[in-house]
């Protein structure tokens, strides 16, 4: 089994409908796909069932903040934005995850007098399709 580092990762979000774009200053991101499972069970049943339903996923970028970066000004609460994860780059064949993030849930800017000012960003969305770069 092969094992890739971070550090080539890329993120790419824009508003709905825009061709997404590099977002940067990107320092981590991640990325949680649910199925949310529904409740079967009947009287009768000698255990708990439960059938598929709907998929979910949310998405965290931590950034260093640059009040110069397109991408990162369009992160605001309530936005819908498209996005593409690269984990391991953009190379040809490497995954990449793409999908509709239908509400931006939150944004925190954190500055300190001994640091650099860093940005998070957290949004909500659907099904995220998987395919490789070409």
């Amino acid at each position: 089994m092969a094992t890739v580092t971070g550090q080539s990762g890329v993120v790419k979000i824009n508003l709905h409908g825009q061709a997404v774009a590099l977002v940067g200053e990107v320092r981590s991101f991640t990325m949680n796909l649910n199925n949310a499972l529904l409740e079967v069970t009947k009287m009768g049943d000698t255990g708990r069932n439960y059938t598929p339903s709907l998929d979910e996923s949310d998405v965290s970028i931590d950034c260093y903040w640059d009040e110069a970066d397109a991408q990162q000004l369009v992160l605001d609460p309530g936005a819908k934005i498209d996005f593409e994860l690269s984990p391991s780059g953009t190379a040809s064949g490497s995954k990449k995850y793409t999908g509709t993030a239908f509400n931006v849930s939150s944004k925190s800017i954190t500055a300190s007098f001994d640091g650099m000012v860093e940005a998070s960003f957290s949004f909500q969305g659907g099904t995220v399709a998987e395919g490789a770069h070409s």
